[in-house]
């Protein structure tokens, strides 16, 4: 069940809190920022995730708490009992998740009053699932959702999920909040194991402005009640789930992608001919975060030296005279040289909503890839208004 709520966080009367709760208990796992500061609501849920049993979600939006010393870890603590309270739960059982400005003390009374409200709102309709949605966003301009329904054992099983984010994304095993429910019938420690690998393959990858969040938290919960044999080991049951899961993920991702801080277009870059994995995914990411590629492909232009100077500089092991570069089917630079092509059909790939980018380091045979977006000048003034 979910809800969203107003409870008076947000200055502009926005919903800023949400309800999960799943009455019958479930198996959880998470994944959280490896920033060094983390959110009081980090520190709450790590410990309380290693409960056997899940009985619900609190987030809050609009409010990092973050930075807050012991009273915030009080009310993160607060906003689970009190939760708790109201589904009559243990209050280990419950998780919680909070976004917005660093620094500030949640306003605990309004919060301890809206959690209330959502409680009494919880509903398994779809309009419940999209409130909850709309509650944990920020400067997202629309909530992001997702689903799939498959077969396992017979029996039908769902997966879905919410997200929020528009900026201050590149992440490191989380990225933002994301929220993931599933009736599928699982071990604990499977469930943690196959929601890092679709967070990695997906949300991971995604980098909108290189910057790592205090706050970043995914946390699946799974009920048990599709009735499916229970997934024990990496049987063919536990691949199927898993390749749904990281459909839901990489869905998300994208809307992510899409809808990120002033952004208007999003492109993958796939790195090849790598002797590493981890120097694949430097390279990668080292394109996806440089902003004069970002910006160039803000103005459609296929300038392709920005590419090949981002990977120069990305520290991975290459060979200049094999590097090669081509924007989507287009080969613009190739064993080192630059490429005669038509930069009006270049320029046409790259205005694309989505397009790829291919980079070949010919140094071996090992790729990885990076979701990132355009760099508009509206990025710079959402951040410049957030906090004032």
């Amino acid at each position: 069940m979910a809800a969203g709520v107003r409870c008076g966080i947000k200055k502009s009367g926005k919903s800023d809190l949400g309800l999960i709760v799943c009455p019958t208990g479930a198996k959880a796992a998470a994944v959280f920022t490896t920033n060094t500061i983390t959110s009081a609501a980090v520190k709450v849920s790590k410990e309380h995730i290693k409960s056997a049993n899940i009985s619900a979600v609190v987030v809050n939006s609009g409010n990092a708490n973050t930075c807050t010393g012991q009273v915030g870890i009080k009310n993160a603590i607060k906003m689970c009992s009190e939760t708790a309270k109201q589904i009559e739960e243990d209050p280990h059982s419950v998780l919680v998740a909070s976004t917005g400005v660093i620094g500030k003390q949640l306003p605990i009374k309004k919060i301890v009053t809206g959690i209330s409200k959502a409680a009494a709102k919880l509903s398994t309709s779809s309009k419940a699932g999209l409130d909850f949605a709309k509650a944990i966003m920020t400067t997202d301009t629309k909530p992001k959702q997702a689903f799939r329904r498959i077969e396992i054992s017979g029996k039908d099983v769902t997966i879905a999920g919410a997200t929020k984010g528009a900026g201050m994304i590149a992440p490191n095993m989380a990225t933002t909040l994301c929220f993931i429910t599933t009736d599928v019938a699982i071990s604990k420690p499977l469930l943690g194991r196959v929601l890092k690998a679709a967070i990695g393959n997906s949300l991971n990858k995604l980098t909108v402005d290189g910057h790592q969040s205090t706050n970043d938290t995914t946390i699946i919960l799974a009920s048990g009640l599709a009735g499916n044999r229970p997934i024990t080991s990496q049987c063919p049951r536990y691949k199927r789930f898993a390749k749904a899961l990281a459909e839901v993920c990489d869905d998300l991702v994208r809307q992510m992608a899409l809808d990120a801080e002033g952004a208007t277009r999003m492109f993958r870059v796939m790195v090849r001919g790598a002797s590493t994995k981890a120097d694949a995914a430097k390279a990668a990411r080292a394109v996806a975060d440089y902003p004069l590629v970002k910006c160039a492909v803000h103005g459609g232009d296929p300038n392709w030296g920005r590419i090949i100077c981002a990977v120069g500089s990305a520290g991975v092991k290459l060979n200049p005279n094999k590097l090669s570069c081509k924007l989507g089917d287009i080969t613009v630079f190739k064993n080192g040289t630059a490429k005669k092509f038509d930069a009006k059909k270049a320029s046409k790939v790259v205005s694309q909503t989505e397009h790829t980018i291919t980079v070949d380091l010919g140094v071996g045979n090992i790729s990885d890839f990076c979701y990132g977006c355009d760099l508009s000048a509206e990025y710079v003034k959402i951040n410049a208004e957030y906090h004032t």
